[in-house]
């Protein structure tokens, strides 16, 4: 694990806590932040429940599943943060609130921590400039579900220095993740690419084109992909994909990026996908 031990994660929720749950599960003591401590408890429960999963799947052992829980400590208060080798922020995808927290984190810990985050599409050269250590602040970005998914985009600020680089590249190998580096532009590559697809099947659907199973199945069908981009929407959740489309949107100023009308109407009504229980399709 190289020089670090032990790891911050800033923000509770599903990125969050998979995040959490990676790094205790490969042995780095980790202390889980959050404003709520009902967040906190969820948080722990979910970790819990995930783990229980790998072990009913023979992934990892039940001793294994006590060890990471032994592994993760939860606070309310930033200030425990302080002792940490390494952060992640996995905070909620907005900007005013990632700034401030960058800027505590700036004060908290040493000057020779690395302070990654996990925005999936905020510019890491704007949150590093929050910071007096730019070159030591980078982009982590991992993929939902934290424990399957492999990919780690690993974000090059404009400041970011190659050790730092290095560095994020091991952690993320030793995580049994594959980190692939990218540059900081809106959406990186992941959303870039796949937010638009997205965007145009919702047009599609607004536009009668085909009934939304129909999309769904022909790019399950034809293209190979696992889950349908409809389906896919409302798993990542219709608030998160309209906020990185209109990042993408006001970024490069084009207009192939302009976010489906259909898409801002479902998150008005406030049908935001499987969280809700409602969005394009309905969930239990």
């Amino acid at each position: 694990m190289g020089e670090f031990r032990t790891v911050g994660v800033v923000g509770a929720g599903t990125m969050g806590n998979g995040i959490a749950h990676v790094f205790a599960l490969n042995g780095y003591e980790v202390t889980l932040v959050d404003v709520e401590s009902e967040y906190l408890q969820n948080a722990v429960k979910t970790i819990e429940k995930n783990l229980g999963r790998q072990v009913k799947k023979e992934i990892i052992t039940p001793d294994a599943q006590r060890q990471t829980m032994d592994r993760i400590v939860t606070s309310t208060e930033m200030a425990s943060l302080a002792g940490t080798d390494f952060i992640v922020e996995a905070a909620t995808e907005n900007q005013k609130v990632k700034f401030d927290i960058f800027r505590q984190l700036d004060e908290i810990t040493s000057s020779e921590v690395i302070l990654t985050t996990n925005t999936s599409s905020i510019s890491v050269t704007e949150i590093a400039a929050e910071t007096s250590r730019p070159e030591r602040v980078a982009g982590m970005h991992f993929m939902n579900p934290v424990p399957v998914m492999k990919l780690v985009e690993v974000v090059s600020g404009l400041a970011t220095n190659d050790e730092t680089l290095q560095a994020i590249h091991q952690l993320a190998e030793s995580l049994g993740k594959q980190p692939v580096q990218v540059q900081d532009y809106p959406g990186f590559i992941s959303n870039r690419v796949l937010m638009p697809m997205i965007n145009e099947a919702i047009y599609a659907l607004m536009e009668d084109v085909a009934e939304k199973e129909a999309i769904d199945e022909i790019m399950q069908l034809g293209m190979g992909h696992p889950m349908g981009p409809i389906q896919l929407a409302d798993f990542i959740g219709l608030d998160v994909c309209l906020s990185i489309m209109e990042v993408l949107h006001e970024g490069f100023g084009d207009d192939k990026y302009r976010p489906c009308p259909l898409l801002r109407k479902m998150v008005a009504s406030g049908r935001l996908g499987r969280k809700t229980g409602l969005g394009f399709y309905e969930y239990e």
